[in-house]
């Protein structure tokens, strides 16, 4: 009989990158390897998280002045979220509320990651808000179907008391053109199965992939049709490109701890 393989954490993050390319989540998280970063990108990330500690120091109570005096662009952007949401954003008695509230689930072997940006729990209903410091997608859909949305709504479905009809999320767009914008998701019970449903197909797959992997073989590719491979860094590695196009090899190399919510 083969060894049992070890619990491993996956996040919303690393379903999507799953969902999208299997090779990918192999080098990524296997390998080792992770994609180039742009100075722009990192600006980007580095200024989300300082935005999300904000929303956490001012969540509770703590003073937000010294994080915010010497950007005037996130002291807007705050000001304007809360100007915006002041029904989520205004403590209510009788309710619970958590900045970063992290859960998890236990599932085929797996544990389930999620952090909420804020929960909000009152006793006939349940919200999670999430801060997105890029503007509101014009595809809602896509929102519909991506994995942080659904893995959010279901875990605390499955770890709360609420019915998955009392729970809801938002995602607020802090950068929006006209000022922060949010989409709201309400939830069923036939969502909760299908994406039961869906999880479960997809750790048994991640499980198959990850016992081949450990005897050879590779994780599957995406078909070249799907155009991802065009602008991927790893497309001379999977050789999906000429070497005419070829990113160099130093490009590839990222440390795995410099990867937010590596698992594997």
């Amino acid at each position: 009989m083969s060894q049992e393989l070890p619990l491993t954490r996956l996040s919303q993050g690393q379903l999507n990158l799953l969902k999208a390319c299997p090779r990918k989540f192999q080098h990524i998280y296997f390998e080792q390897l992770g994609t180039h970063v742009s100075p722009e990108q990192q600006e980007h990330l580095t200024w989300g998280s300082r935005f999300h500690l904000v929303m956490q120091q001012r969540e509770l109570g703590l003073p937000v002045e010294s994080l915010v005096r010497e950007d005037a662009q996130l002291q807007h952007w705050v000001t304007a979220l809360v100007n915006a949401a002041p029904e989520a954003l205004t403590k209510e008695p009788q309710t619970f509320r958590e900045s970063e509230h992290c859960r998890t689930l236990s599932l085929q072997g797996y544990l389930l990651t999620v952090i909420y940006d804020l929960l909000i729990e009152e006793s006939s209903c349940a919200q999670i808000l999430d801060w997105k410091t890029y503007p509101q997608p014009k595809n809602r859909q896509w929102l519909t179907h991506d994995w942080q949305t659904r893995l959010y709504l279901y875990i605390l479905a499955e770890t709360s008391d609420y019915l998955p009809e009392q729970i809801s999320m938002s995602y607020w767009f802090v950068k929006s053109q006209f000022g922060p914008q949010s989409l709201k998701f309400t939830y069923n019970q036939l969502q909760h199965e299908q994406t039961r449903q869906d999880l479960t197909q997809q750790l048994i797959k991640l499980t198959q992939w990850r016992q081949r992997y450990e005897a050879g073989e590779q994780f599957p590719q995406v078909e070249v049709s799907t155009g991802r491979c065009r602008d991927c860094n790893f497309a001379v590695r999977c050789q999906r490109t000429s070497e005419s196009s070829a990113i160099s090899s130093k490009d590839l190399l990222l440390n795995l701890a410099n990867v937010p919510e590596v698992s594997i």
